[in-house]
């Protein structure tokens, strides 16, 4: 893919990069929020259904959505020929939820994070015909780099549950249909109309769970509030996400998804005391290069053109 500085003429291109570098740092706001999202999640499962845990995450981005709508003034309405690709994408964000969250009863954070990383590796191979969006080799060759090192982490001679990776794996194709569906989105609907139709689809999805799977634990004080924390992470994750896609396309944005299995890493060793294996952190280590080959040289011609510009 050609970068911002040599696709567009002179005039444009450094609109155009400010642009990509806004939508970016929104993109990595919204990971940040779903990576602590995934944390406290972790936590929580190992005391509560995981879906209780996923019904309290969505009922408050239900509240946060409305919110949002009101503050916005933004009408509930949504383009009739856009309603069932909306539903299609809360339905995606839905299943996300419904097999993340057992997933990471079964996983350790860190490895259950990169095995869910298969999602940007399949927002690059399906956004050319999904969405018209321009993919050269160097994007293919990070796909197999990234898809290899997935196969050292789950190892299959190896210890990690089959059941939570393939809990996982379900929950990664999902969201690949998320983030292409809200790029195909982005300019037929309000950023707050996408937010609530996601937000109702995964409650009723999610309540559908739980009245089967009904919960013998319920939350106390301390962790009703850890629940409140985790859904606000959740819902001010999404919002960002879409407003980065309505930025910046989905396939320059997948390789900056790797920045949020750093911070599993991270997370999984503060809190849960979770270090992942040789073989595993050879696997992750692959995953984040395959993305910053991607994003890095972009990010470096953006900022020398900004730099040129502003020296003459």
């Amino acid at each position: 893919m050609t970068s911002p500085a040599k696709s567009l003429p002179e005039s444009t291109a450094p609109s155009q990069q400010r642009q990509w570098l806004v939508g970016c740092g929104i993109f990595l706001c919204a990971l940040t929020c779903f990576s602590l999202l995934d944390a406290l999640a972790k936590d929580l499962v190992h005391r509560y259904s995981a879906p209780l845990v996923n019904m309290a995450r969505y009922s408050v981005i239900v509240v946060l959505s409305f919110a949002v709508l009101r503050a916005k003034g933004v009408s509930v309405h949504a383009p009739k020929d856009a309603r069932l690709l909306l539903v299609l994408r809360g339905a995606m964000l839905g299943v996300v939820g419904i097999c993340f969250m057992p997933a990471i009863q079964y996983l350790p954070l860190a490895e259950g994070t990169a095995i869910y990383f298969v999602a940007p590796l399949i927002v690059v191979i399906l956004a050319p015909f999904v969405l018209g969006e321009r993919v050269g080799w160097k994007q293919y060759a990070a796909v197999l780099v990234g898809m290899a090192g997935m196969l050292l982490i789950v190892n299959p001679g190896g210890e990690l549950s089959w059941i939570g990776s393939a809990l996982m794996f379900t929950s990664a194709c999902a969201y690949a249909m998320v983030q292409l569906l809200t790029r195909k989105l982005t300019k037929r609907v309000e950023s707050e109309q996408m937010f609530i139709y996601a937000a109702s689809t995964c409650w009723f999805m999610g309540l559908g769970v739980i009245a089967v799977f009904w919960p013998e634990v319920w939350p106390t004080g301390r962790d009703m509030f850890e629940m409140l924390l985790m859904g606000l992470c959740g819902g001010v994750g999404q919002y960002l996400l879409i407003l980065a896609f309505k930025r910046v396309p989905a396939s320059t944005l997948a390789p900056l998804n790797y920045f949020q299995l750093a911070l599993a890493v991270m997370w999984g060793e503060l809190f849960f005391a979770q270090r992942p294996s040789l073989l595993s952190f050879a696997g992750i280590v692959l995953i984040v290069a395959a993305g910053l080959s991607l994003t890095l040289p972009m990010l470096i011609a953006s900022l020398k053109t900004r730099s040129l510009r502003r020296t003459r």
